[in-house]
């Protein structure tokens, strides 16, 4: 197994370890101090990830940014050709569950968003460095997709997903800021 594998086993089992209630309050921390930024506060499109096992709950964040008048964009995978497009959703009940239980928008029924009509990335991943870099889940999907994405590029993670250094390639597009159950880390790559 390289570092990269061995380092995203390492903090899965850590996410699995955190009780349901310290998964709930950190979630909610993380969401009420992305809420008071200025990137959440400008941003009118935000894109984002159906979070799934002990990934940061971005469903209240969703739900918030409708009720915000914000518009909200799902990634959809094209696993073919290794790409992912943004869809506009209004519901929930826009999305189906696809491959590893992920939930990506049902295109006929949703709205296709280019990269410049979004103006906040939330940026998914299992491990992160205070340098912005992250390993994420092994397909590459967001790294293609961010090398031309010009808006802000952030990530929601818990402390126990922070490590000083993690192995990136050139490629590899760090983001600018992790906020996290402590606060934010603005990222220099």
């Amino acid at each position: 197994m390289d570092l990269k594998s061995v380092t995203r086993k390492e903090v899965k089992e850590r996410l699995q370890n955190l009780s349901v209630e310290q998964y709930e309050t950190w979630s909610d921390c993380i969401a009420d101090t992305l809420y008071e930024t200025a990137w959440w506060r400008k941003a009118k499109v935000i894109a984002l990830t159906i979070s799934r096992d002990r990934e940061v709950s971005t469903i209240p964040i969703i739900e918030r940014a409708w009720a915000s008048g914000k518009e909200v964009v799902i990634p959809k995978c094209d696993p073919h050709h290794h790409i992912m497009k943004f869809y506009h959703i209004t519901s929930f009940s826009q999305l189906e569950t696809v491959y590893f239980g992920l939930k990506e928008p049902i295109v006929e029924q949703t709205t296709y968003y280019k990269p410049e009509e979004i103006d906040l990335m939330i940026v998914p991943g299992v491990v992160f460095s205070r340098n912005g870099y992250r390993i994420g889940y092994g397909g590459g999907y967001y790294d293609r997709y961010l090398a031309d994405f010009r808006g802000m590029k952030i990530s929601l993670a818990f402390t126990v997903q922070l490590q000083k250094e993690v192995p990136f390639e050139p490629h590899d597009v760090p983001v600018e800021a992790i906020i996290t159950n402590e606060g934010i880390t603005v990222c220099h790559g």
